[in-house]
């Protein structure tokens, strides 16, 4: 986002949709958690920042141009009612994000002066194009949405997609096992984001893992 900054509309609006893209992952996996039955009913689905809100991925937004909302424990979903269950509670969050960014795609596709997104990465819009200020704000608030839940999927620790393969398998094997030990209880797996979200300076790797994952999206929008 820090990128951004050349451009003030389109850095308030990256932050926004990032918060945002925090508040729906929260509500959207307390929901379908209650929903199927694998917390207890009385309890709140409101966003609660200190659960919900990673220091660490909060830093990489900053710093890569999107990042992440605090982990949840594999333990935290239990199994017992189905993996099918336990893998929907960790990809709603990420899935609502990506569906609400629609939104904001079909609303910049139908009243932009000029469609762009034949022709951009989403990396260009979270470096802050410069756009007429109502086609910045809905091209940022839906690739911030997007890029969120697109990152959200890969099936890495501390990210959604990892607790999501984790449920779905019978039995997680040693090669999960060790993935779990390392990148979530000994926290390689932020510092490897972090990392990405770094270097190289000029074009962070997380920038190009984005723009691989999203590009489709602005095109078929484009």
């Amino acid at each position: 986002m820090l990128f951004a900054l050349v451009e003030p509309v389109a850095f308030v609006a990256l932050v926004l949709a990032f918060l945002l893209a925090l508040v729906l992952r929260a509500v959207a996996i307390r929901v379908s958690a209650r929903t199927l039955g694998l917390v207890n009913r009385n309890e709140s689905i409101s966003p609660r920042p200190r659960e919900d809100i990673d220091p660490f991925g909060a830093v990489a937004a900053a710093v890569g141009g999107m990042g992440w909302g605090k982990a949840i424990s594999v333990d935290e979903i239990p199994r017992w009612r189905g993996r099918g269950r336990a893998a929907a509670v960790f990809l709603s969050g990420p899935l609502t994000c990506i569906i609400v960014a629609q939104f904001f795609f079909l609303a910049y596709a139908l009243t932009a002066s000029v469609n762009y997104f034949s022709v951009l990465n989403p990396s260009d819009v979270l470096r802050g194009i410069t756009m007429p200020f109502t086609d910045q704000l809905l091209a940022c608030f839906g690739v911030g949405l997007l890029t969120f839940g697109l990152l959200a999927l890969i099936p890495v620790p501390p990210l959604d997609g990892f607790g999501a393969l984790w449920s779905a398998m019978r039995r997680p094997g040693a090669g999960m096992q060790w993935m779990r030990l390392w990148f979530e209880e000994k926290n390689i797996g932020v510092l490897i984001l972090l990392v990405f979200c770094f270097f190289p300076f000029s074009s962070p790797i997380l920038l190009i893992i984005l723009d691989v994952l999203g590009v489709l999206f602005l095109r078929l929008w484009g």
